[in-house]
């Protein structure tokens, strides 16, 4: 499902436009967005929670060539899902 197979879902579920979803939507993802580059993290019961996680410096190895490359420490994004949502994809 991309993001306007979402629109349309829930636009058929709510009976709004599919232009009101949209922006409902769009908001809803920059308000996560902004939030993750400020280092906040967001909760949403029962679905999961969004963060940031630093992950460290590292050494790897291109598969192609066999040579020893520096991986830099970055931040990324992550989504733990709650256990209602777990429960609810195997179906229990």
């Amino acid at each position: 499902m991309n993001k306007a197979d979402l629109v349309s879902v829930v636009a058929a579920g709510t009976g709004l436009t599919q232009v009101e979803v949209a922006a409902v939507v769009e908001g809803v993802l920059e308000g996560i967005s902004d939030a993750l580059v400020k280092d906040d993290h967001v909760e949403i019961r029962g679905f999961g929670t969004f963060k940031v996680e630093q992950r460290a410096a590292r050494d790897a190895i291109n598969p192609q060539t066999g040579q020893r490359i520096r991986v830099d420490a970055k931040k990324a994004p992550v989504f733990r899902p709650s256990d209602k949502l777990k429960a609810r994809v195997n179906g229990k």
